[in-house]
Protein backbone atom coordinates (compact mmCIF):
# COMPACT_ATOMS: atom_id res chain seq x y z
CA UNK A 1 0.00 0.00 0.00
CA UNK A 2 1.22 3.34 -0.75
CA UNK A 3 0.99 6.53 1.07
CA UNK A 4 2.18 8.71 -1.27
CA UNK A 5 -0.75 9.37 -2.83
CA UNK A 6 -4.58 9.84 -1.94
CA UNK A 7 -6.79 6.67 -1.64
CA UNK A 8 -9.75 6.05 -4.07
CA UNK A 9 -13.43 6.26 -2.92
CA UNK A 10 -15.22 3.56 -5.15
CA UNK A 11 -14.28 0.75 -3.30
CA UNK A 12 -16.32 0.70 0.46
CA UNK A 13 -19.00 -1.05 2.52
CA UNK A 14 -21.36 -0.52 5.05
CA UNK A 15 -22.16 -2.21 7.62
CA UNK A 16 -25.60 -1.71 9.95
CA UNK A 17 -25.55 -3.29 13.16
CA UNK A 18 -29.70 -4.69 12.22
CA UNK A 19 -30.68 -8.48 11.65
CA UNK A 20 -32.09 -9.56 9.78
CA UNK A 21 -29.30 -8.50 6.73
CA UNK A 22 -29.13 -9.44 3.35
CA UNK A 23 -25.61 -9.68 1.08
CA UNK A 24 -26.98 -6.72 -0.88
CA UNK A 25 -27.05 -4.94 2.33
CA UNK A 26 -23.55 -3.89 2.61
CA UNK A 27 -23.82 -2.35 -1.16
CA UNK A 28 -24.15 1.10 -1.81
CA UNK A 29 -23.03 3.52 -4.83
CA UNK A 30 -22.90 6.54 -3.13
CA UNK A 31 -22.17 7.93 0.66
CA UNK A 32 -22.19 11.74 1.39
CA UNK A 33 -22.32 13.38 4.40
CA UNK A 34 -19.72 12.35 6.78
CA UNK A 35 -19.25 15.99 7.84
CA UNK A 36 -18.48 17.58 11.22
CA UNK A 37 -18.38 20.99 11.83
CA UNK A 38 -17.81 23.12 15.37
CA UNK A 39 -20.32 25.61 16.36
CA UNK A 40 -18.95 29.05 17.97
CA UNK A 41 -20.24 31.38 20.07
CA UNK A 42 -19.08 34.92 20.44
CA UNK A 43 -17.49 36.23 23.40
CA UNK A 44 -16.81 39.95 24.29
CA UNK A 45 -14.11 40.76 26.65
CA UNK A 46 -14.11 43.27 29.19
CA UNK A 47 -13.05 46.90 28.53
CA UNK A 48 -11.84 45.10 24.96
CA UNK A 49 -13.92 46.62 22.11
CA UNK A 50 -11.94 45.79 18.93
CA UNK A 51 -12.95 42.09 18.68
CA UNK A 52 -14.50 38.82 20.86
CA UNK A 53 -13.38 35.79 21.29
CA UNK A 54 -14.71 32.90 19.51
CA UNK A 55 -15.38 29.87 21.75
CA UNK A 56 -16.42 26.83 20.73
CA UNK A 57 -19.45 25.21 21.39
CA UNK A 58 -21.06 22.56 19.88
CA UNK A 59 -20.14 19.67 17.07
CA UNK A 60 -22.78 19.55 14.51
CA UNK A 61 -23.15 16.70 12.46
CA UNK A 62 -24.80 16.54 8.91
CA UNK A 63 -27.51 14.11 7.35
CA UNK A 64 -25.85 11.32 5.94
CA UNK A 65 -27.08 10.16 2.48
CA UNK A 66 -26.62 6.35 1.18
CA UNK A 67 -27.49 5.96 -2.49
CA UNK A 68 -27.76 2.29 -4.23
CA UNK A 69 -29.54 0.18 -6.71
CA UNK A 70 -33.04 -0.91 -5.69
CA UNK A 71 -33.07 -4.45 -4.62
CA UNK A 72 -35.21 -6.99 -4.05
CA UNK A 73 -35.34 -8.02 -0.03
CA UNK A 74 -33.39 -5.66 2.15
CA UNK A 75 -32.69 -5.71 6.27
CA UNK A 76 -31.92 -1.51 5.95
CA UNK A 77 -35.03 -1.06 3.83
CA UNK A 78 -37.25 -3.00 6.29
CA UNK A 79 -36.05 -0.53 9.22
CA UNK A 80 -36.31 2.43 7.37
CA UNK A 81 -39.65 1.52 6.36
CA UNK A 82 -40.90 0.52 10.14
CA UNK A 83 -39.71 4.00 10.69
CA UNK A 84 -41.17 6.01 8.33
CA UNK A 85 -44.03 4.02 7.71
CA UNK A 86 -45.23 3.28 11.05
CA UNK A 87 -43.29 5.82 13.37
CA UNK A 88 -41.14 2.97 15.10
CA UNK A 89 -37.50 4.42 15.00
CA UNK A 90 -35.11 2.21 16.67
CA UNK A 91 -31.68 3.28 16.39
CA UNK A 92 -28.93 1.78 15.42
CA UNK A 93 -25.27 2.08 14.62
CA UNK A 94 -22.65 1.41 11.52
CA UNK A 95 -19.38 1.08 10.39
CA UNK A 96 -18.33 2.57 6.68
CA UNK A 97 -15.10 1.31 5.72
CA UNK A 98 -13.26 2.39 2.68
CA UNK A 99 -10.90 -0.64 1.34
CA UNK A 100 -7.76 -1.42 -0.56
CA UNK A 101 -7.09 -3.61 -3.06
CA UNK A 102 -7.09 -6.86 -0.96
CA UNK A 103 -10.66 -5.97 0.27
CA UNK A 104 -8.75 -4.68 3.89
CA UNK A 105 -10.51 -1.65 5.82
CA UNK A 106 -8.41 1.55 5.70
CA UNK A 107 -10.67 4.23 6.37
CA UNK A 108 -13.19 3.54 9.12
CA UNK A 109 -16.04 5.52 10.01
CA UNK A 110 -18.25 4.24 12.92
CA UNK A 111 -21.92 6.23 13.07
CA UNK A 112 -23.48 6.12 16.62
CA UNK A 113 -27.52 5.99 16.65
CA UNK A 114 -28.44 6.58 13.11
CA UNK A 115 -32.14 6.64 12.76
CA UNK A 116 -33.97 7.56 9.19
CA UNK A 117 -34.96 10.35 8.21
CA UNK A 118 -36.51 9.86 4.97
CA UNK A 119 -36.46 7.67 2.27
CA UNK A 120 -36.78 8.24 -1.76
CA UNK A 121 -36.93 6.50 -4.84
CA UNK A 122 -35.52 7.99 -8.28
CA UNK A 123 -37.55 8.66 -11.30
CA UNK A 124 -39.21 5.91 -12.89
CA UNK A 125 -39.22 6.57 -16.62
CA UNK A 126 -39.56 3.63 -19.63
CA UNK A 127 -38.00 5.73 -22.19
CA UNK A 128 -34.58 5.64 -20.15
CA UNK A 129 -34.21 2.02 -18.86
CA UNK A 130 -32.09 3.45 -16.04
CA UNK A 131 -31.31 1.86 -12.83
CA UNK A 132 -34.20 2.50 -9.92
CA UNK A 133 -32.35 4.36 -6.79
CA UNK A 134 -33.58 4.39 -3.26
CA UNK A 135 -32.01 7.21 -1.58
CA UNK A 136 -31.77 6.36 2.55
CA UNK A 137 -31.19 9.68 4.76
CA UNK A 138 -30.14 9.18 8.31
CA UNK A 139 -29.84 11.82 10.74
CA UNK A 140 -27.80 10.23 13.67
CA UNK A 141 -25.52 11.89 16.86
CA UNK A 142 -22.07 11.79 16.20
CA UNK A 143 -19.34 9.45 14.38
CA UNK A 144 -15.99 8.03 15.32
CA UNK A 145 -12.91 8.33 12.58
CA UNK A 146 -10.73 5.31 12.74
CA UNK A 147 -7.39 4.36 10.45
CA UNK A 148 -4.34 2.52 11.52
CA UNK A 149 -1.97 5.75 11.65
CA UNK A 150 -4.37 7.70 13.99
CA UNK A 151 -4.49 4.31 16.58
CA UNK A 152 -1.04 4.24 16.10
CA UNK A 153 -0.82 8.06 16.81
CA UNK A 154 -3.35 7.63 19.63
CA UNK A 155 -1.39 4.43 21.73
CA UNK A 156 2.16 6.66 21.07
CA UNK A 157 0.39 10.00 22.66
CA UNK A 158 -0.83 7.92 25.56
CA UNK A 159 2.76 5.67 26.35
CA UNK A 160 4.36 9.42 26.13
CA UNK A 161 1.92 11.04 28.64
CA UNK A 162 2.43 7.80 30.73
CA UNK A 163 6.16 7.97 31.07
CA UNK A 164 6.48 11.90 30.68
CA UNK A 165 8.34 11.64 27.19
CA UNK A 166 7.61 14.52 24.76
CA UNK A 167 7.25 13.90 21.24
Amino acid sequence: MAFDYPQAGFHFLVVFELFPQFPNDIRFQEITGLTVSTQFEPWAEGGENRFTHQLPKQLQFTDLVLKRGKFMGSGILHWARKAVENFEFKPTNLLISLLNEDHLPLYNWYVVNAVPKSLAISGINAMTGQVVVESLTLTYQYFKYYDPASIALDAAAGLSASVNISL
